[in-house]
């Protein structure tokens, strides 16, 4: 008699937890596309690759955007390694702040904080960064990330509400550490950038150059005219 009290109070709990299943963990926001339309208008952008290109198929691709006491970056870059930006008081590495999203050999982008020491970077274990999430996707390393405008002063972590130099960069990673860029010499851009001011800036990769230079444009013209008129 007791063992069908047991058997029937092990079936009824049986029955209770296959119609009643434990909860299971929410999905996982899947990363949201970087918007260029905004770019100029509500957040600033630097653009370097094929003309009119956009976040997914730049060369490289950074934006940034006020928010409250952060700014907001967004990074992306043809690569499968890591993409990164700096912040300098010239157009030269070294001494520079550095923001790098990298992906490692687990498939994940994680956000680290490195300074430029020389010609090569060191990996700061302070990392301003919050808000982190990132993407490794059509072999190119996708991030979005916050940091505070204001910091109290630090030598490797600089203050954006002055302007800086951005230096842009991107290479492969070996076991989720970085390695050397993968042009000799990266973009960097033309003046220093104000977070204050939203500009959409392009700039064209080394093979979109050749055509838009003075002189190549002046070489065309001659050569259309020499041959429009013949030789003597």
């Amino acid at each position: 008699y007791c063992f069908l009290i047991l058997a029937f109070y092990l079936v009824m709990i049986r029955s209770d937890y296959t119609g009643y299943p434990f909860p299971t963990a929410p999905p996982v926001d899947p990363f949201a596309k970087i918007r260029v339309d905004d770019c100029g208008k509500t957040k600033g952008c630097f653009r370097y690759g094929k003309p009119g290109c956009n976040a997914e198929t730049c060369d490289y691709f950074l934006s940034y955007r006020r928010i409250g006491a952060d700014v907001e970056f967004e990074l992306s870059a043809d690569t499968d390694g890591w993409v990164a930006v700096g912040f300098s008081s010239d157009k030269k590495m070294g001494g520079d702040d550095v923001m790098a999203c990298v992906h490692d050999d687990n498939g994940r982008v994680r956000i680290q904080h490195f300074y430029n020491v020389g010609q090569w970077a060191k990996e700061i274990q302070r990392n301003p960064a919050r808000d982190e999430e990132g993407v490794f996707e059509n072999n190119r390393v996708t991030c979005r990330f916050k940091r505070p405008v204001y910091v109290p002063r630090e030598e490797t972590i600089v203050d954006l509400h002055l302007s800086w130099y951005y230096l842009f960069a991107w290479g492969p990673a070996i076991q989720g550490s970085i390695t050397r860029h993968d042009i000799d010499s990266p973009p960097v851009s033309e003046r220093v950038v104000s977070i204050y001011k939203y500009e959409d800036i392009f700039m064209p990769s080394a093979a979109y150059q050749t055509f838009s230079s003075p002189f190549c444009l002046l070489l065309i013209v001659a050569l259309t005219f020499y041959l429009l008129m013949g030789t003597p």
